[in-house]
């Protein structure tokens, strides 16, 4: 049975994959595996592939950029199913071993969301059903020798299996400590395929222009051959989307809608800080630097108040006109126990004096004043603070520590053009920066000192 005969038989996927509203992911995912298309269909993978041709034959690889709300992760629940239950691979599995079909998805949210649909679809269908021999909340196990699996975004995760497919999803989004592994899990995959000749299908609204999803869009959107790229608006994919939805999007952020429901990569997105420079002011040991007589050092801090956030703390001096990070600390848990530790910890430095945001009003201010700290306020905002550092980055006058979540986070750091045509320092959508804010926020005021930038006391 091929794709488009499951999507429409009543019998498996036709009360939900057979209506018109699917029409286009029938096109697309017919033109995918090689089937012959009608006047109708071809005419939709045309526009949805870049003018391609439909492959006669069966394409490897599958990258679509497609908007929000678009049916991504239903269709890749069935195309699980379909690839697990419908493709016989027992002659090529070793004694003991599965053949398996793999959905990564950015989160484990979003994990668990994607088994809910293939749960679902396998539990409504009593042909389906009778195929299970075990299920839990993270795989399906069938009399077939094929298991579905869930994973999120990891690298080591995913070594190990022998994979009929993988299904990669909203894969523009996967982050691990604010750095996307889209390159490094890609390479990991494509060799577990290659003994059962398996699929990669990649399916993500799309985002910046950089990472594998953009990179295979700008190679092979519209070009023949085994990998094939589509891009398609929310209302191509789902015409149930309700246009004033997109509408509205439109009005209120015109360069995020056109990527959320237009599937547009974005323009206004850049890295704001190149890999490489981040290396070459890296010292190579160690972490943290004791304390040394007769240096004056000063604190940097960026509060929490629990959650996925850190609280973090950064320590450093100058030496002439290089800015030494000797300590940056991070810590979830009781802000007011956190407090008191860096209030400690900072004593060991000699420093009596923190800087910080305004974050929470007094309360930062009165926590530390308890354990003897002063808490003054910066007048520079988070941009203005990346900004900032990155100009002593650039001019070779900062040391950082060899800290790999340090480094992961200001890799990720987006510089983004707002409407009013001001530049914003953030980090990417599901990121942190929290170690980041507080190096930046050491590095600025520490320089501050000889270019004479004001510190704003919290008011009493």
């Amino acid at each position: 049975m091929n794709i488009i005969e499951a999507m429409t038989d009543d019998n498996l996927f036709g009360s939900v994959f057979g209506g018109d509203s699917f029409a286009s992911w029938r096109a697309l995912l017919g033109g995918f595996y090689g089937l012959p298309l009608d006047d109708e269909a071809t005419e939709t993978f045309k526009v949805i592939t870049g003018g391609r041709s439909a492959p006669s034959e069966p394409s490897h690889e599958l990258w679509l950029a497609v908007g929000r709300r678009g049916g991504k992760s239903h269709t890749a629940a069935m195309l699980a199913i379909y690839e697990a239950c419908f493709n016989d691979h027992r002659d090529k599995l070793a004694p003991g071993e599965v053949s398996t079909c793999m959905i990564i998805a950015a989160d484990r949210k979003q994990a668990r969301s994607v088994m809910r649909y293939i749960s679902g679809l396998i539990n409504g269908n009593a042909m389906l059903r009778k195929m299970v021999i075990r299920e839990n909340t993270e795989a399906i196990e069938f009399s077939n020798r094929a298991s579905i699996e869930v994973h999120t975004a990891s690298m080591r995760a995913v070594r190990g299996y022998t994979l009929s497919a993988v299904i990669c999803d909203e894969i523009a989004f996967w982050l691990t400590d604010g750095v996307s592994p889209d390159e490094e899990i890609i390479a990991a995959l494509r060799p577990a395929l290659a003994t059962l000749g398996g699929k990669l299908i990649a399916l993500s609204s799309p985002y910046a222009r950089r990472g594998v999803l953009w990179q295979a869009y700008k190679k092979h959107f519209g070009a023949n051959g085994s990998i094939l790229v589509a891009q398609a608006p929310s209302m191509t994919m789902n015409p149930t989307l309700p246009a004033r939805i997109v509408a509205d999007a439109m009005k209120d952020d015109a360069a995020r809608a056109s990527a959320e429901y237009l599937a547009q990569f974005r323009s206004d997105i850049a890295s704001l800080i190149d890999p490489q420079l981040i290396e070459d002011c890296t010292r190579p040991k160690p972490r943290e630097l004791p304390r040394c007589a007769r240096t004056r050092y000063i604190a940097f801090t960026d509060p929490a108040g629990g959650g996925a956030d850190e609280f973090t703390l950064c320590i450093g001096h100058m030496e002439r006109d290089t800015v030494i990070i000797d300590a940056v600390r991070g810590l979830r848990g009781s802000p007011a126990s956190i407090t008191k530790e860096y209030a400690d910890f900072m004593r060991t430095y000699g420093v009596r004096t923190v800087t910080g945001d305004r974050y929470s009003g007094r309360w930062c201010r009165d926590e530390f004043l308890k354990h003897g700290v002063k808490y003054t306020v910066s007048e520079m905002d988070r941009s203005a603070l990346y900004l900032e550092m990155l100009a002593y980055l650039n001019s070779g006058s900062v040391e950082l520590p060899p800290d790999p979540k340090l480094s992961r986070q200001l890799q990720s750091l987006e510089r983004r053009t707002g409407r009013s045509g001001k530049d914003m320092i953030d980090h990417p959508p599901g990121g942190h920066d929290d170690l980041a804010n507080a190096v930046a926020g050491l590095v600025a005021h520490a320089k501050a000192r000889t270019g004479g930038m004001r510190q704003i006391p919290m008011p009493l």
